[in-house]
C-alpha cells in the first residue's frame, strides 16, 4: 500500500493530528473500504516513527468523527458513516479539544523552574482548578533554555495535550513552537509575563503598580539612595516593568533617578544557571558595588534569592539589617505578615488558577481572544526594613 507523504504545512501540527489527516485522507480515497481493519497502534508507531500515546490519539480522534470503529481486542475498523467524507473532503481537521466526551481534558504545562521562593504557588493554583474541573495536568521545566522550551511543547503536544500554560524562558526571542501555536489557533496561555508582539493571552502580575508601591514605602521611610538589584532585563516584561515602577515612584516624590546606583547584573538566579560559582561573584560584584557607593541605605531585589544575595554582601561589610541597610524584595517563601524579609507577596495561586480557566474557557468557546489578566501584589511589611538611619 502507498504511504501518503505529510503535506509542508502539516509540520507545525501535533504528529497526532498529522496522523488522523493522513488516515483519513486514505479512506476518503478508499484505500481502506468500508469495514476493513486501519493499521493497529503499534502498526502506525512503526509506521510514524511515534509512540503508542500518540497513535492512540490520532485513532481516538477518527472514532469521535464516526470514521472509525474500535473493537477491543480486534482493532479498528472503517465505519458505515465514512462514506460522509466525500461530501466534506476539504473539511479542517478537528482542533485538539475536539474528543471523546468520556475522556478528561490534558493541560500542559511549561514552565522555567519552581521553588518555595516562585512557583509553587503557581502549581497549586492549577492543580486545585484541574481538580474542579475534571481534568489532568502535566508539567514539563524548560529551566529557561529555549531549546528545553521548544522540545517540551513539541513532546506535550505528541503526547495529545488539549491546551497549554506556557511560562516562557527567560531572553529576548520567543520560541518558534510559540508563534506556531498562535498561528495554528491551539488553545494557551502564557503566565507570568507577555511576549512583545505575539498575540496571545496571559496572566501576570501588575509589575509596575507593585515595584512603585513597595519603592514608595521606602521613600516614606526617609531613603533617598536605593539601589535597584535584578538580573539583566533582556527584554523580560516583569523586569522591564518593575523598572518603570520604580521610575514612576520616583517621579512620585520628586526625586531624581540614579540608575549608577543599580546593579542590573545578577546571573545566578537564572534559571538556566546552576554553577554555585556564579553566586559566588554575585556577592562579590554587589560587595564591591557597596563600597563604591557607600550612600546607599536600602537596596530593592527583583526576587527573593537575590534578597539573599543581599544579605550575605550586607554581612561581609559589616552592615546590620535593617538598622544600617534596609532590604525589600519580590515574594518570600514566608508569607505572613512580620516575615524576616518586608517583600511584595504576588498572586501566584490566583495566577495558576485563572491561567487553567482561561484555558478551558478558550477551548469551550472555540476561539482565540486576546486577553491580558493582571493581578495586584500587596506589601508585607517585615523586619527587614526600617526608617533610614542618617549617615555620618
Amino acid at each position: 500500500m502507498e504511504v501518503l507523504v505529510l503535506g509542508k504545512d502539516s509540520a507545525s501540527k501535533p504528529m497526532y493530528e498529522q496522523i488522523f489527516e493522513s488516515l483519513r485522507e486514505r479512506i476518503q480515497l478508499h484505500q481502506y473500504q468500508v469495514g476493513e481493519r486501519v493499521p493497529s497502534e503499534k502498526e502506525l508507531c512503526d509506521e510514524f516513527g511515534v509512540s503508542r500515546i500518540t497513535t492512540k490519539k490520532a485513532l481516538e480522534m477518527l472514532a469521535s468523527e464516526q470514521l472509525i470503529v474500535r473493537q477491543p481486542g480486534r482493532g479498528s475498523f472503517v465505519a458505515d458513516t465514512a462514506d460522509v467524507l466525500q461530501e466534506r473532503p476539504n473539511r479542517p481537521a478537528p482542533r485538539a479539544a475536539v474528543k471523546d466526551p468520556e475522556k478528561k481534558l490534558l493541560i500542559g504545562l511549561v514552565i522555567t523552574n519552581f521553588s518555595d521562593m516562585y512557583g509553587t504557588e503557581l502549581l497549586y493554583g492549577m492543580e486545585e482548578a484541574s481538580r474542579e474541573h475534571d481534568c489532568f495536568l502535566v508539567l514539563r521545566r524548560s529551566f529557561g533554555i529555549p531549546e528545553q522550551e521548544e522540545q517540551s511543547i513539541q513532546e506535550l503536544l505528541e503526547l495529545g495535550v488539549d491546551g497549554l500554560i506556557i511560562f516562557p524562558a527567560q531572553g529576548e526571542y520567543f520560541s518558534d513552537e510559540i508563534l506556531k501555536l498562535v498561528v495554528n489557533k491551539f488553545p494557551f496561555v502564557l503566565i507570568d509575563r507577555y511576549l512583545k508582539g505575539i498575540p496571545a493571552s496571559s496572566v501576570s502580575t501588575d509589575n509596575v503598580g507593585a515595584a512603585r508601591e513597595g519603592m514608595n514605602y521606602l521613600f516614606d521611610l526617609g531613603h533617598r539612595h536605593i539601589a535597584f538589584l535584578t538580573q539583566p532585563p533582556a527584554n523580560t516584561t516583569p523586569i522591564e516593568e518593575r523598572i518603570e515602577g520604580i521610575i514612576e515612584a520616583h517621579h512620585d516624590q520628586g526625586v531624581l533617578v540614579n540608575r549608577e546606583l543599580w546593579l542590573e547584573s545578577f546571573l545566578s538566579t537564572l534559571p538556566s544557571v546552576f554553577d554555585p560559582q556564579v553566586e559566588v561573584r554575585d556577592v562579590e560584584t554587589l560587595v564591591e558595588h557597596l563600597q563604591k557607593y557607600p550612600q546607599i541605605t536600602a537596596l530593592f531585589a527583583a526576587e527573593y534569592h537575590i534578597a539573599l544575595l543581599a544579605e550575605q554582601a550586607a554581612d561581609r561589610l559589616g552592615l546590620r539589617i535593617p538598622e544600617d541597610m534596609s532590604i525589600i524584595c519580590f515574594d518570600s517563601p514566608n508569607a505572613a505578615e512580620g516575615s524576616r524579609v518586608t517583600h511584595m507577596r504576588q498572586s501566584q495561586f490566583d495566577m495558576g488558577k485563572q491561567a487553567f480557566e482561561m484555558v478551558l474557557q478558550s477551548m469551550q468557546n472555540n476561539e482565540m481572544a486576546v486577553n491580558r489578566v493582571v493581578l495586584p501584589a500587596r506589601l508585607v511589611k517585615g523586619k527587614s526594613t526600617s526608617m533610614v538611619k542618617q549617615k555620618g
